[in-house]
This record gives C-alpha cells, sequence and structure tokens, in this order.
C-alpha cells in the first residue's frame, strides 16, 4: 500500500488537485542587443568574475545572478548592476549566457 491510497483512507473525501505547471523562467529575461561584458578581476588578493552591461530591469538580472550563482555552487552577490561571482568562472560563465540567448564579450587576461 503506498503513500496515496493510505491518504485516501485516511481522507476519503478530499479530491486531490492536479499540480500547476509553471513555466522555467529562461523565457520571461529581457534580450538586448549589446554584448553582456565577463571580466576577471582581484580584489584583495582573490579572484572574482563580474558580469555588467545588462540594460533590463534590476530584478531580472538578479534572477539571472541566483541562477549563475545557483549552477556553480558558489557565492556572489548583486551590487551597483553587476553581479559578482567568487572564483573565476569566466568560460562556463559565457557558455551558459550564450545557451540563454546573450551575446557575450570577454573582458580581461
Amino acid at each position: 500500500m503506498d503513500l496515496q491510497d493510505q491518504l485516501k483512507n485516511l481522507f476519503p473525501d478530499h479530491i486531490p488537485e492536479e499540480p500547476e505547471i509553471t513555466s522555467e523562467e529562461d523565457n520571461t529575461l529581457w534580450m538586448q542587443d549589446e554584448p553582456l561584458i565577463c571580466k576577471y578581476e582581484k580584489r584583495k588578493g582573490k579572484p572574482i568574475t563580474i558580469i555588467e552591461g545588462y540594460t533590463g530591469a534590476d530584478s531580472d538580472f538578479k534572477v539571472l545572478a541566483k541562477e549563475i550563482k545557483k549552477l556553480l555552487s558558489v557565492g556572489g552577490s548583486f551590487k551597483n548592476e553587476q553581479i559578482i561571482i567568487q572564483g573565476d568562472y569566466r568560460d562556463k560563465i559565457m557558455t551558459f549566457l550564450k545557451q540563454k540567448g546573450f551575446k557575450v564579450k570577454r573582458v580581461g587576461g
């Protein structure tokens, strides 16, 4: 007897609702003509990757920052219209952004 059968025995009058199918956030991001700039810096001796140049809404850019941090399993922040990622992940970030449909320009060493 699985969990669904047990629940039906406990609550015979309950009609289960169909789960809502929600679309991914991929299609809601605003695409722009100018490329995003992906650059590498060192701050206090630690490497960071900075993504800037997004001309859409800040909320969309924050969603993109969260997706990148989740993809790479690293820390980061969103400040002054820039995404700051801990570590040098330019190649992985650039391929991720290209898959999303963004144009990306690599800047720095």
